[in-house]
This record gives C-alpha cells, structure tokens and sequence, in this order.
C-alpha cells in the first residue's frame, strides 16, 4: 500500500509530492538537484535551495505530483495596553 502525499517542509514553505500523479518528467530534479535528488532519501531536501527557487521549481511540474503552499509563520503580537 503506498501513501497518496508526501509532505517536506523548511520554515516557509511545504511541498507536497503525491507519486500516484508522478509522470516521472525529470523536470524537477534536472532543474534543482540539489533540493529534488531521486538517488538520495529523502529525496526532497527543503534546505538545499532558496523557497523562492523551490517554488519556481516546483511549478515546473507537468503533472501536479509536486505542489506547495507556505506555511503559517506564527508570530506573537505585542500587546496593544
């Protein structure tokens, strides 16, 4: 049984990849090896590239097995006394 949606995440953003959409393309690893590398597990390293460079990437895929959305940056907000 395999799982329907991986998530990998850094401080702002999570990409999810969901192989049962994967037309194994190679876009993604070809444009950023570094962050997408098939030979290595995890095979998605969030740290190894910049979010803007990951989500540039990320919309590259043709078939939708790769998306993201930003994560909620939780920030205390000083009091208002």
């Amino acid at each position: 049984m395999s799982k329907e949606a991986f998530k990998y995440s850094n401080d702002e953003v999570t990409v999810v990849w969901k192989p049962n959409l994967c037309q194994h393309s190679t876009l993604c690893w070809k444009g950023l090896i570094q962050v997408f590398n098939p030979g290595e597990r995890p095979w998605i390293k969030m740290n190894s590239a910049s979010t803007e460079r990951i989500i540039e990437q990320v919309k590259k895929c043709p078939s939708g097995a790769l998306s993201y959305f930003m994560n909620e940056i939780n920030k205390e907000i000083p009091s208002q006394e």
